[in-house]
């Protein structure tokens, strides 16, 4: 017995707690805040010249609306949350959520043709992003919560009762994640998903594999993390679930180059889709959250016609 006992230990002590530490430290990099300043409002990656390319755009938008704002915000499930509210005179809003690691300035590249169309735009900070409370980004699963309470926000101080929301990435899941909750106000009019994956666990493991890191066992502990820390599930939940309940209309915006959310798993998204009124748009080239960078007229006309059907 005594064998046994330590040739388990030894089989713990070489192999299991070494592979659990390093995927304590890829959880940690996944989806918790890196200290009060991390994921603000400055740029996330400021080495990629390509996104600095996308910031350098939203910060021309927002240099030209500077005057055209005050901040917002509001309190939800104990966390503080704050935002900017443009006001173009229009009587109906876009909620722009971006994807992990941004916060509102990052939103700024997606507003072009909302402000373009009269739309009013919430650009917000989500919980643990910006100047907003948090210490987890939760994947959607809490986050739609706070969507819900902007859009509260937007009809009972602005007045406004039609609003669409438009996610980025993870931003799409909490939009979609609001759109079908038993608790979604009336005045959500419809929902834009650029780039929404299945479920997190397989963008996870996209990145995975495009940067050539084993799989097993780093991506099972750290969906394990995800579950004890953050009580959601990655794998087994998200929008390959939730969309079965999507009624109201929905536009997808894809790629067919993106590798995290690969284009086969979002025409099953797609076509599970049992809204009547849903569309799909297609871009031919482009990385993940980076369409709108590589053909902002075709991305902008794909907003353009969608708002004005609803």
């Amino acid at each position: 017995m005594e064998v046994v006992l330590y040739i388990l230990l030894g089989v713990i002590g070489l192999f299991i707690l070494p592979t659990m530490c390093l995927s304590f430290f890829i959880f940690r990099a996944l989806v918790m805040r890196p200290g009060k300043e991390g994921w603000g409002r400055q740029p996330s990656m400021p080495s990629d010249n390509e996104y600095c390319r996308l910031y350098d755009d939203a910060m021309e938008w927002g240099r030209l609306h500077a005057d055209d704002y005050i901040d917002v915000e509001i309190e939800n499930d104990g966390c503080r949350l704050y935002g900017q509210y443009f006001d173009f005179g229009g009587s109906s809003a876009v909620i722009i959520l971006p994807g992990r690691m941004e916060a509102c300035t990052y939103s700024y590249h997606y507003a072009w043709p909302y402000s373009k169309s009269g739309w009013n735009v919430l650009v917000i900070d989500p919980r643990s992003h910006g100047r907003s409370d948090g210490r987890f980004n939760y994947l959607g699963f809490r986050e739609y919560r706070d969507v819900i309470a902007w859009t509260k926000l937007l009809k009972e101080r602005f007045n406004i009762n039609k609003v669409v929301l438009h996610g980025i990435c993870i931003g799409s899941s909490a939009a979609l994640f609001a759109a079908v909750s038993k608790d979604c106000p009336d005045s959500i009019a419809g929902i834009i998903a650029d780039g929404m994956y299945q479920c997190f666990y397989d963008s996870c493991r996209c990145h995975m594999v495009r940067d050539k890191h084993p799989l097993f066992p780093f991506l099972f502990e750290t969906m394990l993390y995800i579950r004890m820390f953050c009580r959601i599930d990655p794998k087994n939940d998200g929008p390959k679930k939730r969309i079965l309940d999507m009624h109201r209309p929905i536009l997808f915006i894809h790629s067919k180059e993106d590798p995290f959310s690969v284009p086969e798993k979002a025409q099953e998204m797609f076509d599970r889709c049992p809204s009547q009124a849903k569309f799909i748009h297609w871009f031919d080239h482009g990385g993940h959250s980076r369409l709108r960078l590589t053909d902002p007229e075709a991305y902008d006309k794909a907003v353009i016609d969608y708002i004005t059907k609803l």
